[in-house]
């Protein structure tokens, strides 16, 4: 028995959350009393994952797979699960977590619980606390099944490491032919992705206008952020809509959300309240985000980040 964490990869680096997602899994593992296997697809240096506890890496190489392909994803995982006898599967939150664990799960005929925060509260009756009713309410599930397949909220558990004297195998599935085929690929622009990034600076309405969106891309550049919008901005043509946050967008759990001039719908902010720090930068003393944000700024934006930057930057200098 074992527990199998799916880490998640970029162009042959690992993402973040593949070292927080190695971090839960080793501690799930120890509950459990048994061993971490990691399986990676097309990553470089594969023995990162040893820092965090696993003490078995299944490396997979394949030319074939640079592109997500859930169904051919989860049929690999599946002879990962059936070959290392593993009772638990960790997959991250990610877009293509997202889409990845479910049929994983109906796979191996497993419980699937999505959104988890938390450390298993028991093994037996395995129970896992997950969030619910968009982030506004926590459950605690019972998986009963042989395997269980768990998602991990980004940013719910933490980076820790743990090094162990670990292996790495070469993995060599046989792979499924699909009926879906990737056309193309059209990646977002910018340095940080709102999904890997800590720090998430985003506009709306406010700034009047996509040519004021330079200091958003200033503040977040002093920052090491990636850059979000509301989804009227999106729905203008503002900006892409990759970088939608919300409800219906892309939902966020950064350790530090920057909103300016946006008011605060609640599809807003039912996709971005996972994040740790909340920050709005408003006119309006009346915006309902000023109720969800951790600091509020009333003032105008066009006053107010310019001097931000300024402040920031005077920081950066003073402690180089």
């Amino acid at each position: 028995m074992s527990v199998l964490v799916v880490a998640e990869s970029s162009e042959g680096t690992f993402k973040k959350t593949a070292f927080e997602l190695t971090s839960y899994g080793k501690k799930v593992a120890e509950q459990l009393n048994t061993d971490l296997v990691a399986l990676t697809i097309n990553v470089q240096e594969p023995e990162q994952l040893y820092n965090y506890g696993a003490s078995k890496v299944l490396s997979l190489s394949n030319d074939g797979l640079t592109v997500f392909n859930a169904s051919i994803y989860a049929d690999i995982i599946q002879q990962a699960v059936s070959k290392e006898n593993a009772s638990v599967v960790l997959i991250d939150s990610s877009a293509n977590g997202l889409y990845l664990a479910p049929v994983v799960a109906a796979g191996l005929n497993a419980g699937y619980a999505s959104n988890v925060v938390a450390l298993p509260q028991s093994v037996e009756p395995f129970t896992v606390q997950r969030k619910a009713f968009s982030n506004k309410a926590f459950n605690n599930t019972v998986i009963n099944s042989p395997v269980k397949v768990l998602g991990l909220a980004k940013n719910s558990f933490g980076i820790v490491e743990a090094p162990v004297a670990g292996s790495t195998e070469a993995f060599s599935p046989s792979i499924a032919e699909s009926g879906v085929r990737s056309v193309s690929v059209e990646q977002s622009s910018g340095t940080v992705t709102i999904a890997d990034a800590d720090i998430v600076v985003s506009g709306g309405r406010g700034l009047k206008g996509p040519e004021n969106w330079g200091m958003i891309e200033e503040l977040a550049g002093v920052l090491g952020a990636a850059t979000a919008c509301s989804k009227p901005v999106s729905d203008l043509g503002w900006r892409p809509h990759s970088e939608h946050v919300g409800q219906t967008g892309k939902p966020v759990a950064s350790n530090l959300y920057i909103a300016v001039g946006i008011s605060g719908a609640i599809q807003h902010l039912a996709g971005i309240n996972s994040s740790k720090v909340k920050v709005v930068i408003n006119t309006d003393p009346e915006a309902p985000f000023f109720k969800a944000a951790d600091y509020g700024v009333v003032g105008d934006a066009f006053e107010v980040v310019p001097q931000l930057i300024e402040k920031l930057q005077d920081f950066k200098r003073n402690n180089a």
